[in-house]
């Protein structure tokens, strides 16, 4: 018998929220979401203000995620940041390969393959992200995409690890736009990425935590979270509000 997978509700901040902004937010989520039991929840500020998050949620059933990271110990390589001065803080995981990092930043598969067994190594749970554009998926092109993204990020990660990865699957079409991915598009979509992990484990198929990002909403968590392959959310816009980011735990905790 399989144990059920706890979902995972993560806000990516992107480059919002000062300190300040971020103290002023979670004094604000911390007693909205205390009651709720069966959920995990994560939040991914700006670098400069994990320190103050992480002191900020000791305690709490909140988690602290950096946005990225380099896959070096140290190094010459001028505003990164390395996987143990996250540990150093206490920080419990990271995004990686996020869109916005990969069209924006250059971010390559070839760079994932090193960052996302670095950051099992340092005992960091990674969120790797992946997903197609608008181009892709008219073209039909969705699964080669995302078995090129999954085959290749992954392929470093030994099979005993695999499981402790979380998936997010991000329809880059949909980020930012107000468009989300249809229940069944959202659906198909998991399923796939979760028979691909089954090529190289059924274990870790069955444990791997996919969650689905893009324009997730109040309105809309419900009912993508319902659905039997995703086990969470990415939330990006409406993470930035305490009040909506956990209407979107509570949906994910009932």
């Amino acid at each position: 018998m399989n144990e059920p997978r706890i979902p995972l509700i993560a806000g990516n901040w992107k480059m919002h929220k000062t300190i300040a902004d971020a103290e002023a937010f979670i004094g604000a989520l911390l007693p909205r979401i205390a009651t709720y039991d069966g959920v995990e929840v994560g939040i991914c500020p700006p670098f400069l203000a994990l320190q103050a998050m992480v002191d900020s949620t000791r305690g709490s059933n909140v988690q602290v995620f950096a946005q990225t990271m380099h896959y070096a110990e140290s190094g010459a390589f001028t505003g990164e940041v390395a996987p143990g001065m996250l540990t150093e803080i206490d920080v419990h995981g990271t995004i990686l390969g996020h869109s916005e990092r990969r069209e924006l930043c250059g971010e390559t598969d070839k760079a994932l393959a090193q960052k996302v067994p670095a950051a099992l190594e340092h005992g960091l749970t990674p969120i790797l992200c992946v997903g197609e554009t608008e181009e892709e998926r008219e073209r039909g092109d969705t699964e080669r995409k995302l078995r090129q993204q999954i085959q290749e990020d992954l392929s470093r990660v030994p099979e005993d690890q695999l499981g402790r990865v979380v998936i997010a699957y991000e329809p880059i079409w949909a980020i930012g736009t107000g468009l989300t991915a249809t229940p069944e598009q959202a659906q198909e979509a998991c399923a796939f990425i979760r028979a691909l992990v089954g090529q190289r484990s059924e274990a870790a198929a069955q444990s791997v935590r996919i969650l689905y990002g893009g324009s997730v909403k109040p309105d809309n968590a419900a009912e993508l979270l319902a659905l039997p392959d995703i086990d969470g959310a990415l939330v990006g816009g409406a993470s930035l509000e305490a009040e909506s980011f956990a209407a979107i735990v509570g949906a994910a905790a009932r």
